[in-house]
């Protein structure tokens, strides 16, 4: 009967550092108490780790530093195993579309379910929750990458989701002018008619912070494309709700912005 340990070596071998634990207890004939032991000694022994109950990680020496892989390495299996479609979005993608102002200390996913943050060694893993019907409108293959690992390939937001995606959870984008540097970086690149009909998906809100961000970053056609949605606001709209409207240290950065019916209530400063 083979060991867990030479299961691994297998799965290594074919190019796999991920197994699903029934399905490799099933492979090895064991129980599941002499199973679970002997995860717990590989984990212990850090050649396992353990991201989600019942799926696991083989760490090479080169993980162990880290203890876990890259994450875009067996974020596609993982989510996979928990019946998720997803994508790999804000810091990390705007990153990997060539925002070189951005060190992703975070690997943020958005998925249509609400999923529990976590960390394993010093990867961090943040999940974003997007309502279904808003995920799976936007969350297109015309409108998604792949980034590729030497395992396969991750599923990512095209630069026209990024943008969106940093519009709407601008919190973990880096705020307010964290986002406008994105717009600056990337927003060149994006394709005006995935825009638009990306953005169809999201709040009046979100669009009208990037259209405002675009065109302050100097995108002027990719802002165009957004102006329309943002005629449809009934009223306006903070650019950033965060920030205390009584601040009177804050009063003369108030101003009005018609074209996108937001308060400019904060001010954007771009890195040269």
């Amino acid at each position: 009967m083979a060991s867990l340990e030479h299961y691994l070596d297998d799965r290594v071998a074919h190019g796999r550092s991920y197994f699903v634990g029934e399905e490799a207890r099933s492979a090895l004939g064991v129980s599941q108490r002499n199973f679970a032991a002997a995860v717990t000694r590989l984990i212990n022994k850090e050649r396992l780790a353990n991201p989600r109950h019942g799926f696991f990680l083989i760490l090479r020496p080169e993980d162990r530093i880290a203890g876990a892989p890259d994450p875009v390495r067996w974020i596609d299996p993982l989510m996979k195993y928990q019946g998720l479609a997803y994508r790999v979005s804000l810091l990390r993608a705007a990153a990997f579309h060539g925002s070189s102002h951005q060190a992703a200390m975070v690997f943020q996913v958005i998925a249509p379910k609400q999923l529990r943050d976590f960390e394993i060694g010093r990867q961090r893993l943040q999940f974003l929750y997007q309502a279904p019907h808003a995920f799976s409108h936007v969350n297109l293959a015309a409108q998604l990458d792949q980034m590729k690992s030497d395992e396969g390939f991750a599923n990512v937001a095209g630069v026209e989701l990024t943008l969106l995606d940093c519009a709407r959870y601008f919190h973990d984008a880096g705020g307010i002018s964290g986002v406008a540097q994105i717009a600056k970086d990337i927003g060149g690149k994006a394709n005006s008619r995935q825009l638009a009909a990306a953005a169809d998906g999201y709040e009046n809100s979100s669009v009208r912070r990037l259209g405002y961000l675009l065109e302050l970053a100097g995108h002027s056609r990719q802002a165009k494309t957004l102006e329309p949605l943002a005629k449809k606001a009934k009223s306006l709209l903070p650019l950033n709700p965060a920030v205390k409207p009584l601040v009177a240290s804050l009063a003369e950065l108030r101003e009005i912005n018609s074209r996108w019916k937001l308060v400019v209530n904060e001010s954007v400063e771009f890195d040269s």
